[in-house]
C-alpha cells in the first residue's frame, strides 16, 4: 500500500527520487539525463545492481552507494516533509517552477518550507553585497517594498546585506518572498536570521536543492545562485564588487534568457563598481521601480506600483534650523568626511557631529564608515 502523498510523487515513489538524490557524485544534469532514459527513479532501482553501476558513470563512492543506498537518511527525510508547511517537489511535479525547468541544470528535487504556489508566480530577484552602504542597505529594501506592493514576488538568497534588505522591504509591504538557502531547508544561515526565516515561511518559502541536515558548506552557495535567477524573471544587482557572487548571478542569469537590472553609483564607491560593469555589458540601468517593469512588460503581472521610497516622509528643507540648512547645502549625494564638512559648513566638529546624528535620524543623512552623504528625496 503507498503511503501519503509528498507532491506528485506517492510516498513509495519519492523515496526512490530521494535516494539517487543523495548518491554522491551524482550532479543534477546526471540526475537529469537518467530520466531521459527511464520513467522514474523507481524503475531505475529495479535494475540489477551491476546495471545501475553501468548506467551511471560515477566515482567508487556512488557504486557503493547504489549498492546500497541509506534508506534510514530517506526515510529521515520523508519524516522531515510530514511537519507543517513542507513539501518536496520533484522534476514531475506539476507544482515545480516552470522558469525554473527550462534551465540546463534544474534541481531535480525542491525542498519546501512555506508556500509553494509562490514558486510559480511572477519573481523578481535581488542580490548585492553582504556589506553594502547603509544608502545600498535602504535602496533594496526600497525597491523591494515597492516590487512587493506590485505583486512581485522578491527572490534572494538571505545573505547578510542586500539579501536581507530585500526580503525585509517585501515582508514590509506585505507581499510575499522567497529565500533560496545553501543549506538544507532546516538549517537557517547565517544564524542571526532566524526571525527573518520564520517572518519568510509564514509570508512566502525557503527553499533549497539540499536535504534536510545539510550544513553551511561553501561550495553549495554559488552553486544555489542559478535557482536564484532561474526562478526569476530578472534580476536586480543593488551594490556590488567586480568579483563577486552577485555577477555570477547576473552572468548565469544572462545564460538563462533572464532580464538583468543594474543601479548605478557613486564612482567613489567601491561597491558600485560591479554594477557599472553589468550596464557597460548591457544590463538595463535603473533609477526607478518603473524602468524594471517597463522591461518586464506583461510578463510581471504588475497591479500597480508606486516610486521608490515614496511612502517615506519628505519634509521641505525650508524648515529646518538655519544651521541644519547650512550644513545640508555642504553634502552632495557622494560620501564625504566630518572633517570635510568642517572645512565646507565653517561649523565646530561637535556641531556638525551633533547635526548629522538628527539628520540621519530624520532620514536626510546616510553614513557609512564614518562618511556621509545626502538621501534624494526626490525619488
Amino acid at each position: 500500500m503507498e503511503g501519503p502523498q509528498h507532491g506528485a510523487a506517492p510516498h513509495n515513489d519519492l523515496r526512490y527520487w530521494l535516494a539517487l538524490h543523495r548518491t554522491p557524485g551524482l550532479g543534477a544534469m546526471a540526475f537529469q539525463r537518467l530520466l531521459k532514459h527511464y520513467s522514474s527513479p523507481r524503475e531505475f532501482f529495479r535494475l540489477p545492481v551491476s546495471e545501475r553501476r553501468r548506467a551511471l558513470p560515477l566515482p567508487p563512492a556512488g557504486r557503493a552507494f547504489l549498492a546500497a543506498p541509506d534508506w534510514s537518511a530517506v526515510e529521515t527525510t520523508l519524516r522531515w516533509a510530514e511537519g507543517a508547511s513542507r513539501r518536496i517537489l520533484t522534476l514531475h511535479d506539476p507544482a515545480y517552477p516552470p522558469l525554473l525547468k527550462e534551465i540546463a541544470d534544474p534541481p531535480p528535487l525542491l525542498f519546501v518550507h512555506g508556500d509553494p504556489t509562490l514558486l510559480a508566480r511572477p519573481q523578481l530577484a535581488i542580490v548585492g553585497s553582504r556589506n553594502p552602504s547603509a544608502g545600498g542597505r535602504g535602496l533594496a529594501e526600497d525597491f523591494a517594498h515597492a516590487l512587493g506592493r506590485a505583486g512581485l514576488v522578491v527572490t534572494s538568497g538571505m545573505a547578510l546585506g542586500i539579501d536581507a534588505a530585500s526580503h525585509h522591504g517585501a515582508l514590509r509591504a506585505g507581499g510575499a518572498t522567497i529565500a533560496v538557502a545553501g543549506t538544507g531547508p532546516d538549517r537557517i544561515y547565517p544564524a542571526r536570521h532566524r526571525d527573518l526565516a520564520r517572518a519568510i515561511v509564514a509570508q512566502g518559502a525557503i527553499i533549497s536543492e539540499f536535504p534536510p541536515g545539510t550544513p553551511a558548506l561553501p561550495g553549495n552557495f554559488p552553486r544555489r545562485n542559478r535557482i536564484i535567477s532561474g526562478l526569476s524573471l530578472g534580476v536586480l544587482v543593488v551594490e556590488a564588487a567586480c568579483k563577486s557572487g552577485s555577477l555570477i548571478t547576473a552572468r548565469l542569469a544572462v545564460e538563462q534568457g533572464r532580464e538583468v537590472f543594474a543601479l548605478p553609483g557613486s564612482i567613489h564607491n567601491p561597491l558600485a563598481r560591479g554594477c557599472h560593469h553589468l550596464i557597460r555589458q548591457g544590463a538595463k540601468l535603473v533609477e526607478e521601480i518603473g524602468d524594471i517593469i517597463e522591461e518586464l512588460g506583461p510578463l510581471a503581472a504588475v497591479t500597480e506600483y508606486g516610486s521608490v521610497g515614496a511612502e517615506r516622509e519628505d519634509k521641505d528643507p525650508d524648515t529646518l534650523p538655519a544651521d541644519q540648512q547650512q550644513l545640508l547645502a555642504s553634502l552632495g549625494f557622494e560620501p564625504v568626511s566630518i572633517d570635510t564638512l568642517v572645512v565646507r559648513s565653517g561649523l565646530t566638529a561637535d556641531v556638525v557631529s551633533s547635526m548629522l546624528l538628527n539628520m540621519e535620524l530624520q532620514g536626510r543623512v546616510t553614513s557609512s564608515g564614518g562618511r556621509y552623504c545626502r538621501v534624494d528625496k526626490s525619488r
